[in-house]
C-alpha cells in the first residue's frame, strides 16, 4: 500500500513551520527533506517516525517514542532502523512537530 496524496500533504502540513519541505516516495512510504536532509519518514501504514542520530536518539527514547524495528526473514533478533514515532503531542499540532523536527535536523 502507498502513501495516500492526503497522507502525504498532512505530512508536509505538520513540518511547514520548517519552511519548505520537500518529499520523495519510496518502497511504499515518503522521505521527508528540509534543504536536502531527510529528517522524517512516512510509512504506507501512515506511521511518521523523525530520524535519530547522536544524543538525540536518548531525548527521543525518553519521551516514550518507540524505534522502528523490522524482522527479517531467517533471523533470530529484529533489524533497528534510525527513526522514532513522533510524541503524541507533536502528531496533530504543527507547532510542536516542526519543533522536535528542528531538534532532529541539529543532530544530522
Amino acid at each position: 500500500m502507498a502513501v495516500s496524496t492526503e497522507e502525504i500533504a498532512h505530512a508536509v502540513e505538520l513540518f511547514s513551520g520548517l519552511g519548505e519541505i520537500t518529499t520523495r516516495k519510496m518502497m511504499g512510504g515518503l522521505c521527508l527533506y528540509h534543504d536536502r536532509t531527510i529528517f522524517a519518514l512516512l510509512m504506507s501504514d501512515g506511521q511518521l517516525y523523525l530520524k535519530g542520530a547522536g544524543a538525540f536518539q536518548q531525548v527521543l527514547e525518553d519521551a516514550g517514542c518507540t524505534r522502528w524495528q523490522y524482522q527479517r526473514d531467517g533471523r533470530d533478533k529484529p533489524t533497528f532502523m534510525p527513526y522514532w514515532t513522533l510524541p503524541d503531542a507533536a502528531l496533530d499540532d504543527p507547532d510542536v512537530a516542526a519543533d522536535w523536527a528542528r531538534r532532529a535536523l541539529a543532530h544530522l
